[in-house]
């Protein structure tokens, strides 16, 4: 599909919606303006009736007025009241009318607490969660990105513009790391309620390349601080999207490609490869982990040499790379580095560790692992 066919064809959704919602608005006014000709017609009668009676108190529009609201609160103060016969049938009016406004009431009482749960339930809430990954699109590949994310405690918001599928994602995940939304993708000003600004990447889920492209650079526009990460099927637009200001384009057969070839002649390879980027279930598995150089770290300013040796001999971890801070503020992985490279303020290690290392670590880091909302130049 070309960029231009699918602005085209997401523009008249758009137009639907606004026309619905000026609609339903119209409508609301319509019937505020019958309801309130209907009110001051009665009270105009009522006056007409009851202000040629001797008996009647009623005789302007103040004591009109006081006694329709006395009547239709069911207050019967008594200090007003008709005396003809027909200002009696006006005043009769406004008892049954009394009957259906608490009838309305109650009824639309009832709708706003279930408009509340349902508005909870749909996300509309909001979140407050920060630095967290946000997963634009729902299916099969993204279920498994939400679990792997929530398996090493990195907090997850999913956006979905089918209701159904809210249903399954909520009876998926209770974690209280996770946040689902049911939005129109298009609607950028409910986006919010994810805390967009707030997120450490956007994942665009959807199921089109293109789709994707301009969909990110719509985005873009509304929030141009994003860091996006995408998938493609088509692996020759990887410096298409890079260029459009996505942080991380992964081509799906690029990687099964390699991992399959890998699988046929280092099968070993392979299989710890694959082990180690899944998520540690257990303090004897291995992962890989990134955290980030605070003030607070034992090895600041240290070199890599130091950091090294003194990881694996206390925690039988082994660090494998260091990812520096440029000037601009974007990231260069060093693999491997040398002895003497210094570890700055910033800088994220990576380290290859099991779970029971992985509580002791983060105990005298002072932090939690992964990226902390930054620009990377890194592609997979």
């Amino acid at each position: 599909m070309r960029i231009q066919e699918y602005i085209t064809r997401s523009q008249p959704h758009r137009v639907h919606s606004d026309i619905e919602n000026k609609k339903h608005y119209s409508r609301l006014m319509l019937r505020a303006v019958i309801a309130a000709l209907v009110y001051f017609a009665l009270i105009t009668l009522l006056i007409w009736y009851e202000k040629d009676s001797t008996q009647s108190a009623i005789t302007n529009y103040t004591q009109a007025i006081w006694f329709s609201l006395v009547t239709i609160t069911t207050v019967g103060y008594g200090d007003l009241y008709p005396t003809t016969i027909y200002g009696r049938l006006v005043g009769l009016v406004f008892v049954l009318f009394s009957v259906g406004l608490y009838g309305f009431l109650i009824s639309q009482f009832g709708n706003i607490l279930s408009t509340i749960k349902e508005n909870k339930k749909r996300g509309y809430h909001g979140t407050t969660m920060k630095d967290h990954a946000i997963i634009i699109g729902w299916n099969d590949f993204g279920k498994a990105v939400t679990e792997q994310l929530l398996g090493v405690g990195k907090a997850v918001a999913v956006v979905t513009e089918d209701v159904h599928d809210l249903e399954t994602i909520k009876g998926m995940f209770s974690d209280k790391q996770f946040f689902a939304l049911y939005s129109d993708f298009e609607n950028y000003e409910l986006l919010k309620k994810a805390n967009l600004e707030k997120s450490s990447m956007v994942f665009v889920n959807l199921t089109d390349d293109t789709e994707k492209l301009v969909y990110i650079l719509n985005l873009k526009k509304k929030y141009g601080n994003l860091n996006f990460i995408v998938t493609l099927d088509n692996g020759d637009l990887k410096h298409t999207f890079i260029s459009a200001g996505v942080t991380h384009a992964i081509s799906k057969n690029e990687l099964a490609s390699k991992l399959l070839a890998s699988y046929i002649f280092e099968p070993d390879v392979a299989a710890y490869s694959e082990d180690i980027l899944s998520f540690a279930n257990s303090d004897d598995d291995y992962d890989i982990k990134e955290f980030m150089i605070t003030s607070d770290n034992p090895y600041l300013d240290k070199s890599y040499e130091t950091a090294f040796l003194d990881l694996k001999k206390r925690f039988n971890c082994i660090l494998i790379g260091i990812s520096k801070i440029e000037k601009d503020g974007s990231s260069r992985l060093v693999k491997n580095p040398s002895e003497e490279v210094k570890i700055e303020l910033g800088d994220h290690l990576i380290i290859i560790m099991n779970g029971q290392a992985f509580s002791e670590i983060k105990k005298i880091f002072k932090i939690e692992e992964g990226v902390i909302r930054r620009t990377s130049t890194s592609q997979a």
